[in-house]
């Protein structure tokens, strides 16, 4: 007696079961893709989440289980993206030119922390495909199907999100970057002497209504009162962007309570404001990597 082929619930069941386990063999590959679109390894997690759960809900047959993954991923990280502030700089059309190699390894090794405030120069769509590209090799094909485009469309993208990093600006927030994280760091690890050498000689502390009632004081003045408030201060800090520019928020059980918004004019910091404003924290975005020694 031969028996039934399994049919109905049990093949769905099946089925499901034998996606959830490609799922997380894919899961690193796609939360690292997301966390370099977004800059943001929570949200990035929440992202993949979603793209299981459509993965879940559909019947429909999937030849690539991995290609689906990530144009689902993309789509969803570029709907996020979407969702936030404009993008701080209009479309600036590029004359396309042949890629060099040797650029596009230096470009994929300058991504990290600080790149990450850069690409909030990009449109999402020229993000996504210069991240794809640039940082994670995929061809333009799957790009373009990722970004619903053409493959030319997608080569133009990344074309001119490349031209855009490599640009030079007048104030680039990559120098004060490095001035915000070495005072946090000074701040975490108590070194006063550092702390006075990145103030200005009239530093200010400033905080708004909202930061006040967190505890923070209302005004501090002068280098060396700046510089005892923070030294052995801000564990609880962590590297944030705010609007395209460098910050540090402290956290509290995940989330982001107070920015510690820095102005630094010539590589010393003039002025910090404390800024708990709620339409301020939803412009908050956590920056990945450890910070500089």
């Amino acid at each position: 007696m031969t028996a039934n082929p399994p049919h109905g619930p049990e093949v769905a069941a099946r089925r499901g079961e034998g996606r959830a386990q490609q799922l997380q063999q894919e899961r690193p590959r796609l939360v690292a893709l997301a966390t370099r679109v977004l800059g943001d390894a929570a949200e990035a997690q929440d992202i993949v989440q979603q793209a299981w759960l459509r993965l879940d809900a559909t019947d429909q047959h999937i030849e690539s289980l991995p290609a689906w993954l990530t144009t689902v991923t993309t789509r969803l990280c570029l709907d996020r993206l979407r969702r936030r502030t404009p993008v701080p700089e209009a479309e600036i059309e590029v004359a396309e030119t042949a890629p060099d190699p040797a650029e596009d390894v230096e470009l994929a090794d300058t991504v990290g922390i600080a790149l990450q405030l850069v690409l909030d120069r990009l449109s999402p769509n020229e993000r996504v495909a210069f991240v794809m590209h640039d940082s994670f090799g995929f061809e333009f094909t799957t790009i373009a199907a990722a970004l619903d485009t053409t493959e030319q469309a997608a080569r133009k993208l990344a074309s001119r999100a490349r031209a855009k990093v490599a640009q030079p600006r007048p104030e680039d927030p990559l120098a004060d970057w490095e001035v915000v994280d070495a005072f946090m760091t000074a701040a975490r690890e108590g070194d006063f002497s550092r702390l006075v050498e990145l103030l200005a000689p009239d530093a200010v502390v400033r905080a708004d209504a909202q930061a006040i009632e967190t505890g923070t004081p209302a005004a501090i003045d002068g280098r060396q009162d700046v510089a005892s408030f923070f030294n052995g201060a801000a564990h609880a800090a962590l590297p944030v962007g705010i609007d395209g520019r460098a910050g540090s928020a402290w956290y509290d059980r995940g989330t982001a309570r107070v920015l510690f918004d820095l102005t630094v004019v010539d590589g010393l910091v003039t002025r910090i404001d404390f800024r708990a404003d709620p339409a301020v924290m939803a412009r908050v975005v956590r920056r990945q990597g450890a910070w500089p020694r």
